[in-house]
């Protein structure tokens, strides 16, 4: 089994729980901040869906540059809109995993800022930190989001307050 097969298990379980969450997107909340320095609600779900399509970006590239002058964050518009993208970039990362080498992902990927270098190491390890545990981040940012605007955070790892067993004792 290459490392790309190894991560699928935990890919699908991540991918579920993330199109779970956002499938609940208030798309009348889109504006929502919880801080004038925080990402909106609509922008966060943006940045969580694109994400999932740079790790195609990662097995495919040897680097991405994200030049603020060029890169337009995804606006999203609807939650068919955004769930359609999602489920179209897990698919494409889905399938780019189970095809790549061992010696691909060991291949050196970098992140690059306006043509300068923010870091570099194996793509296997860009897959885990910068997509996997990044999603994982901002998609518990947005259950925050979620409890402060009044939708039902779902049961990710475990009940939470709304579903399972917590929320049965509420």
């Amino acid at each position: 089994m290459s490392i790309g097969q190894s991560m699928l298990g935990e890919f699908d379980y991540e991918m579920a729980n993330t199109r779970k969450t956002l499938e609940r997107l208030p798309v009348d909340k889109l504006g929502f901040k919880p801080d004038p320095k925080s990402m909106s609600l609509g922008g966060l779900a943006g940045h969580i869906v694109e994400m999932v399509g740079w790790g195609k970006t990662i097995i495919d590239t040897d680097s991405l540059d994200m030049n603020p002058n060029e890169h337009k964050p995804l606006e999203v518009t609807s939650s068919d809109q955004l769930l359609s993208l999602l489920d179209q970039n897990t698919g494409a990362l889905r399938s780019a995993l189970a095809a790549t080498s061992d010696a691909d992902m060991m291949e050196e990927w970098s992140l690059k800022i306006g043509g300068n270098v923010l870091f570099s190491m194996p793509r296997v390890a860009c897959i885990r930190s910068m997509i996997m545990n990044h999603i994982i981040h901002h998609r518990a940012q947005l259950t925050v989001y979620y409890r402060m605007v009044g939708v039902p955070v779902p049961a990710l790892y475990g009940p939470s307050a709304d579903e399972g067993s917590n929320a049965a004792a509420a």
